[in-house]
């Protein structure tokens, strides 16, 4: 089978990580994994800036259009992504280049994740008793295995499902487990390229950014999602979503609107830079314009 390479490109919301990698997917005959925790999900595309359809259809794309918003992905969901895409690229004979802003996902599949025992339906079925009362699971979970419990919090309802399953079925606490059952890597032998965008000029981007959201449709797109999914899935939650909402509610001007989504897109952007350059070991850290030919040779 031929050897596939592979490439990471990280980088702040806004900074161009896209582009980029659109542009090196047609010349190094790649095909793209987005991390992205919005455009994993269908009907959701202004807001998350997702690609065109017809940038879709220049390159063959993973990990977008996976859900639909009533639904909540994981990293389990992107690891599912990198395999698919991982099979299709050794199938095709193509090169892999894998780019988000939520690296968080990508760093959980660098560092690895312990094996989880398959789920009975029983098990499912007593932990969605105890979720009726997420503080009481809380609680129980936590006379169970304190260390574990202490970094979920209590309104964290996907962490504590998941140490219910983990403990209902097994018998084990959490910890216990996950000492047993090591993480194994998922990405393996993947330099990581990350943008490096002065802030006043990302800034910028990201104000131009928000005003051609709203003009493209924003506001009626989060309407619809409302109308379809309500207002409790994850996927109404993400910057952009939530502010829209309030809109749709009189709490403010759409001049009001789109600063909000600025500032927040930017907060977003300063933490996405801080936890870019603290948790990853990057191959480079450069301007677009210098990471493309990095990435090219590597590529190559």
């Amino acid at each position: 089978m031929p050897s596939m390479k592979q490439l990471a490109i990280i980088g702040s919301t806004a900074s161009g990580k896209s582009n980029l990698a659109l542009e090196l997917a047609q010349t190094c005959n790649a095909v793209i994994l987005s991390i992205d925790s919005l455009s994993i999900y269908t009907q959701i595309n202004i807001a998350s800036a997702k690609p065109s359809q017809s940038e879709l259809q220049l390159v063959k794309h993973f990990g977008i259009d996976v859900l639909d918003p009533s639904q909540t992905a994981s990293v389990f969901t992107f690891i599912e992504e990198y395999h698919q895409a991982c099979l299709y690229a050794q199938k095709h004979d193509k090169n892999l280049i894998i780019v988000g802003g939520s690296s968080f996902y990508l760093k959980s599949m660098l560092d690895g994740l312990s094996s989880i025992p398959l789920i009975t339906q029983s098990v499912r079925e007593q932990t969605a008793v105890w979720l009726e009362d997420l503080e009481n699971a809380h609680r129980f979970l936590t006379d169970i295995d304190p260390s574990t419990m202490a970094a979920i919090m209590k309104s964290d309802r996907y962490r504590i499902e998941k140490m219910l399953h983990l403990y209902l079925q097994t018998k084990v606490p959490p910890s216990q487990w996950f000492e047993m059952n090591p993480p194994k890597s998922i990405i393996v032998q993947c330099p990581i390229l990350n943008i490096d965008v002065e802030r006043g000029y990302l800034r910028e981007r990201i104000a131009l950014r928000t005003q051609k959201m709203i003009v493209d449709g924003l506001i009626n797109e989060v309407a619809e999602c409302e109308q379809l999914y309500g207002r409790s899935p994850n996927s109404m939650k993400a910057i952009g979503m939530i502010e829209t909402l309030d809109y749709l509610d009189g709490k403010y001007t759409k001049n009001e609107l789109a600063q909000l989504i600025t500032t927040h897109t930017a907060q977003l952007a300063k933490r996405q830079q801080t936890f870019n350059t603290h948790q990853f070991t990057l191959t480079a850290h450069q301007s677009v314009q210098k990471l493309y030919p990095i990435a090219e040779g590597l590529l190559h």
